[in-house]
């Protein structure tokens, strides 16, 4: 799907006329174009494409051009303004005034014509009228005929731009519930006020003998299907099959699972962004599609009870590649976690990259990995790690065996090339289902190489708070062969597992590994390449979303500078307040 998300330049100017505005109209003028080429560089749009930005060939110097340049912004469907200037201008005639629309303003500095003072002034008015904006303030003073733009301003306005690209991309899209309540996960149970107030989201309902129709009735794409068991049948190794010998499916039956999960994937996908060849097949209600940017799948227990495991469904539509080749990838929870469906979300959005879903299963001390395994832990391990590891959508991207300069990576989809795909699919197999899965299907198996630069996200829900977020930005870690496979053995060998160690800060949650499992909300979490905690949090403030745990640094984080005014010195408390007296984005 393509996503017509644009960001508007508003260049501003001293209102009054004469040679004072003329002589700065210029110089505003390249600024804002300055900044619009900038974005469209470092910034991309869910489908991969460079972000538009749009300039008008006017500036703003009072309420008539104001209202005319954000009249044209909004037939243009302009998802979040960035307001520059040099100098000094009147806040009230020239601010941008819609409080569902993301926006920043750049405030030159610079002496001639103090842009940073026109900066204040405006963030003054805006929060006077209960519209939170991002300041954006140089480190440096400028001339005020230097149209360069600050590293520092850099990096502010492109931070700002991912997240209000991704606040935006979410709106008036569904996530696609499909079944309800997995084994008492309190994930599953949809808040639909929080999707519509929070993320400007509907939620759409589909039970899951909707599958079992469209398997039997033959409600897919009969030629994808074919070319996609090929594809399963070349790349897709059969693993280990764990279960004891009398519980074994035949090859005859592991081929008929392989033929259901390939199905099953087809029907997924079609449900969550239509298919326009159902129509051609004689059912156009179902080649709509749910417009969906997310969706969960229950599963267990009342499908896999009875069914194949939906594991390859889940794995193969959460990797940014499949048989027709590289594609953005799907967000698929398992067990209809739809909070950690959209903390996914949040860093697919943020990155354009593949995410693992997992359990936040374990914490290894140093004493009980030496106890177990003889092996006494050192380097980034030294104070132990967590095992990162679940059935459903470890997206197969998290094998990590993408690289970049020769070292292991996670890419943007649209950097993945036949050879990230390949390698990949090699470091994967595809273990028969073990254990409680009775019903065959296939689980995806690797683990993750180690060295590569993540963040894990988890989106709770608190009675009397709302949604909060934490985040731990870390490192996957590598383990002898021997050492992790005896903890595998521990858990289920046929998954995929990914150990973590977070970056630790002394104190709080962060005072050390175990203090990072101990206070973390859900037995999920959402794994994304990258240090991306600053993106997250610029995020969650824009959408009002407390974020009571992390361990970005303050230099690193990015707020609506009204923040400050809720507590300077007690940040975490600050953004609690302001988030619940701003409230929800679109409420």
């Amino acid at each position: 799907m393509e996503y017509n998300l644009k960001i508007g330049i508003r260049p501003v100017v001293d209102g009054r006329f004469g040679g004072i505005r003329e002589s700065l109209e210029t110089i505003t003028l390249q600024m804002a174009r300055r900044v619009a080429e900038l974005l469209q560089t470092y910034v991309r749009k869910p489908d991969g494409n460079a972000v538009e930005c749009l300039v008008p060939e006017f500036c703003i110097g009072g309420a008539a051009e104001a209202i005319r340049a954000d009249k044209w912004f909004a037939s243009e469907g302009v998802a979040a303004v960035i307001t520059v200037t040099p100098s000094w201008c009147y806040p009230l005639e020239t601010i941008f005034r819609d409080r569902t629309v993301p926006q920043a303003i750049w405030g030159f500095n610079g002496t001639e014509r103090p842009g940073a003072v026109y900066l204040s002034a405006a963030v003054s008015a805006l929060s006077t009228l209960g519209i939170p904006v991002f300041a954006i303030y140089g480190s440096d003073v400028q001339d005020v005929n230097d149209v360069t733009i600050p590293n520092d301003v850099q990096k502010k306005l492109i931070q700002f731009a991912k997240a209000a690209i991704s606040v935006v991309a979410m709106k008036d899209r569904s996530y696609l519930s499909v079944g309800y309540v997995s084994m008492g996960i309190a994930g599953c149970l949809i808040d639909e006020s929080f999707f519509s107030d929070y993320l400007g989201m509907r939620v759409e309902y589909v039970d899951m003998t909707e599958f079992v129709r469209r398997i039997e009735r033959g409600i897919f794409d009969p030629d994808e299907f074919k070319r996609a068991l090929r594809w399963v049948q070349k790349y897709c190794k059969e693993g280990e099959d764990r279960n004891p010998p009398a519980e074994r499916r035949s090859k005859a039956q592991k081929d008929r699972d392989w033929e259901f999960v390939v199905k099953m994937a087809l029907i997924m996908r079609d449900l969550i962004e239509g298919n326009d060849k159902l129509k051609q097949l004689g059912y156009p209600e179902e080649s709509f599609g749910h417009a969906a940017i997310a969706a969960g799948f229950q599963g267990q227990r009342s499908w896999s009870d009875h069914f194949p495991i939906s594991d390859f469904m889940e794995s193969i539509l959460c990797s940014s590649f499949d048989w027709n080749g590289p594609r953005r990838p799907y967000i698929v929870a398992t067990e209809n976690d739809s909070l950690n469906a959209i903390s996914m979300l949040f860093g697919h959005l943020l990155t354009g990259t593949a995410q693992i879903f997992a359990d936040v299963r374990t914490y290894w001390s140093p004493q009980s990995i030496h106890r177990v395994t003889g092996w006494k832990p050192t380097g980034l391990s030294e104070n132990g790690f967590l095992h990162l590891i679940n059935s459903g959508p470890a997206a197969l991207d998290g094998t990590g065996a993408a690289t970049r300069d020769g070292n292991p990576f996670i890419k943007p989809f649209w950097e993945m090339t036949v050879q990230d795909i390949e390698s990949c699919l090699e470091s994967v197999t595809w273990c028969p289902a073990y254990d409680y899965f009775k019903n065959g299907g296939f689980s995806c198996r690797y683990v993750t190489k180690g060295g590569m630069p993540v963040t894990i996200i988890r989106l709770n829900k608190v009675r009397g708070v709302g949604p909060v977020l934490q985040l731990a930005e870390g490192y996957t870690i590598d383990l002898p062969p021997e050492v992790s496979r005896v903890i595998d053995e521990r858990t289920n060998p046929t998954w995929p597992s990914t150990w973590f160690v977070p970056r630790l800060t002394g104190r709080g949650a962060f005072e050390s590994v175990y203090t990072v499992m101990d206070n973390w909300g859900s037995n999920h979490c959402a794994i994304c390449y990258g240090h991306i905690g600053p993106e997250l949090i610029t995020l969650a403030s824009m959408l009002r979303i407390p974020v009571p745990m992390h361990n970005v640094e303050s230099s690193r984080i990015f707020r609506p500078r009204v923040w400050t005014q809720f507590g300077h010195d007690d940040s975490v408390g600050a953004d609690f307040r302001a988030c619940a007296a701003f409230g929800p984005l679109y409420a």
